[in-house]
């Protein structure tokens, strides 16, 4: 029998067998793939914890090495806290702070201290560059290069790559108004600390309350007398200027102005004598002011009646001093016309008549012989006599021999004005009904005060005050300044105190000059009168538009006439 051939397979037969190679060869790469990822994976994983924990390794060892460096330094880092906004009574921001970036540096990885000061000086053009060099060569774990980076140079430095600096979220205290009311606000110090004004007193309160802290103050009224002192120390050739205004009624300051001023933004480029605050914290002498104090404690003791009156025809001579008149009327006069005239005979023999004791204690009790009380750090404290003698009583009548601050004057006649009752000053917004306050004088010798008021400004030297239309009343004052122990005649304080509507007192309004000169235009003169009584005109006029106190249309017809304001006609 012949043997069979071999029948070769058919074409459909070898395409499945080389399918199954193909598969089978798939399975083992994907297996292989496989095998590789996780050993690979592994690898990584192996140097990764020990990547980790070498750099854990270090990091205590770090710790242990440079523990009083970091200590030190702990400070410097902490995060800030955000301090809250200050606004005026309107709710107009004064105070505020954004968000800014400070530069600072780990020195010990800084490469090269001197290249890369040089090249850090490229984008800080205010900075020292050896001073840069110094700190960056100084070894420390934290050493601060620059505050309050503008996000350009914070850009400019990312740019540098600089090895070893680094950013830290911080905040800058800015204020929107500038020196409008820098003496009001004060400052922070570079860590967002308050140092002064406002800032200083409520420190504590702005770090830990997010709320907003209002003021009393309207920068409104901030602005009007602001101008006005301004253009008054300009004109006059003054070295200096202060003024306020008070609300009669509860004590809140409107306004408080301190001539220089300097920018709370920038205070380190203003002069040294521009941070001191002449309205609470300069103590002065207020010259013939202080003739209502005296007036008012002899009406309310009854030493004198609105028609008693004095010899004012000679000088009085007591041992070494001589008071005199600086316009003598040279005759006898009623105590209306020795407020009128400012006579400094009449206000001493009326002290005089008075007594000291009375006399130190009506002042006491209108705040003139202690530090006032308002919240802020700077606040002065009067200067009166160790012994107080009978001369110190003739000289304080007329606001010699006394050193009061301006915010005294104004608090003291607000309680004259106000139905003889004294309240502090504050400079904080209230929203409740004044209290009763502290009686200091008669609710009739009040009224008499307000009518003396009256008539300095429409009859004697305060008439560059007046307001037509409005029942304005004040008080003028000049006083030389005193060089040691003697007087300067050619340095005076001129200043004016006023008060408006004087049928129901509202406001209060004080402005000084220091060292006024006297102009053609005032016939050389650089009084009170002159100098300081406009500004308070000029405040008063602005302050009846704003708070929409409208004109007396009998005044207006009266004042276009020329008429007189009767004593005691309201």
């Amino acid at each position: 029998m012949s043997p069979r051939r071999a029948v070769p397979p058919s074409a459909a037969a070898l395409g499945s067998a080389a399918q199954v190679r193909r598969e089978a060869l798939r399975r083992d790469a994907l297996r292989t793939g496989r095998s590789r990822l996780l050993i690979a994976g592994a690898v990584f994983a192996a140097a990764f914890t020990v990547v980790a924990g070498r750099a854990t390794q270090l990091a205590l060892a770090e710790t242990g090495q440079h523990a009083p460096t970091a200590q030190s330094d702990a400070a410097a880092v902490e995060a800030p806290v955000s301090r809250a906004e200050i606004v005026d009574r309107n709710g107009v921001v004064l105070a505020t702070s954004l968000p800014t970036a400070s530069l600072y540096a780990d020195t010990r990885q800084v490469p090269d201290p001197r290249e890369s000061a040089r090249r850090l000086a490229t984008a800080l053009p205010d900075a020292d560059p050896a001073l840069l060099a110094e700190k960056l060569a100084s070894g420390r774990s934290f050493v601060w290069l620059h505050r309050n980076l503008t996000p350009h140079q914070q850009y400019e430095i990312n740019r540098l790559g600089i090895p070893g600096l680094s950013f830290r979220r911080a905040e800058r205290r800015v204020y929107p108004q500038g020196p409008l009311a820098a003496h009001v606000l004060g400052m922070t110090d570079i860590d967002g600390h308050g140092i002064a004004g406002v800032e200083g007193f409520f420190d504590d309160r702005l770090r830990t309350t997010h709320a907003p802290l209002a003021l009393s103050i309207d920068i409104r009224v901030q602005s009007m007398l602001r101008d006005g002192l301004a253009r008054a120390m300009a004109e006059f050739g003054g070295i200096g200027a202060a003024g306020l205004v008070l609300d009669a009624r509860d004590g809140e300051l409107l306004a408080l102005v301190s001539l220089p001023d300097f920018d709370p933004n920038a205070p380190s480029d203003s002069p040294v004598d521009s941070l001191f605050n002449r309205v609470t914290k300069g103590v002065y002498e207020m010259g013939s002011t202080f003739k209502l104090f005296t007036a008012a404690m002899a009406l309310d003791s009854g030493t004198v009646n609105m028609a008693s009156g004095y010899d004012a025809s000679e000088p009085i001579r007591v041992a070494r001093f001589t008071i005199r008149d600086f316009h003598g009327e040279n005759r006898w006069l009623s105590v209306p016309e020795i407020i009128v005239h400012s006579s400094n005979i009449g206000a001493a023999k009326m002290a005089l008549d008075v007594g000291t004791r009375t006399q130190r204690e009506y002042l006491g009790r209108l705040g003139l012989l202690a530090k006032a009380s308002l919240e802020l750090p700077e606040i002065g404290s009067p200067l009166v006599p160790d012994r107080w003698r009978d001369i110190n009583t003739m000289t304080i009548s007329f606001g010699h021999g006394i050193a009061v601050t301006p915010l005294q004057v104004a608090v003291g006649v607000a309680a004259l004005v106000n139905d003889g009752a004294t309240r502090p000053a504050t400079l904080l917004r209230t929203d409740r009904a004044p209290d009763a306050g502290r009686r200091v004088v008669s609710e009739r010798t009040s009224r008499q005060i307000r009518d003396l008021m009256r008539l300095v400004v429409e009859h004697g030297t305060g008439r560059n005050a007046a307001v037509p239309g409005y029942l304005v009343g004040g008080k003028t004052g000049t006083a030389e300044k005193q060089d040691g122990r003697r007087y300067r005649r050619d340095a005076r304080l001129a200043s004016f105190v006023g008060a408006f509507p004087l049928d129901d007192p509202r406001f209060v309004v004080l402005a000084m000059i220091d060292e006024p000169k006297g102009r053609k235009h005032t016939l050389g003169f650089a009084t009170g009168g002159w100098v300081a009584a406009p500004v308070v005109g000029e405040v008063i006029r602005q302050l009846a538009t704003l708070y929409g106190i409208a004109p007396d249309p009998a005044l207006l017809d009266r004042d276009a006439v020329g008429g007189g304001t009767r004593l005691a006609s309201y």
